[in-house]
């Protein structure tokens, strides 16, 4: 079953932007690409250092510690140095409100 959390208003996250969000579950960036919404898991799965502070490039996240790159659509690594997708969440907007599922 589903566990949809408030994340913020949907006008607060402009395309190009993102928000960290800490849950039960992890620390969640939930990134607005052109007006699609994403959401990973925080953690590089290198080294497990954090991950959304480094450089979105198109799709594309690059870990600011090591250079890894993670796919935002789908969590899948791209190059090393690391070898382990990431976690991905569902995100939908609900009357205005951004919310992810951490279920």
């Amino acid at each position: 079953m589903a566990e949809w959390i408030d994340v913020c208003a949907a006008g607060d996250l402009k395309p190009g932007e993102r928000k960290i969000v800490a849950t039960d579950v992890a620390e969640i960036a939930v990134f607005n690409l052109d007006g699609e919404l994403f959401a990973v898991e925080d953690v590089c799965t290198h080294d497990g250092g954090e991950l959304a502070s480094g450089v979105l490039d198109g799709d594309q996240i690059i870990c600011p510690r090591h250079g890894a790159r993670f796919c935002i659509r789908n969590g899948k690594v791209l190059s090393p140095p690391a070898y382990e997708d990431i976690e991905t969440f569902p995100v939908r907007t609900d009357q205005g409100v951004v919310q992810i599922d951490i279920e």
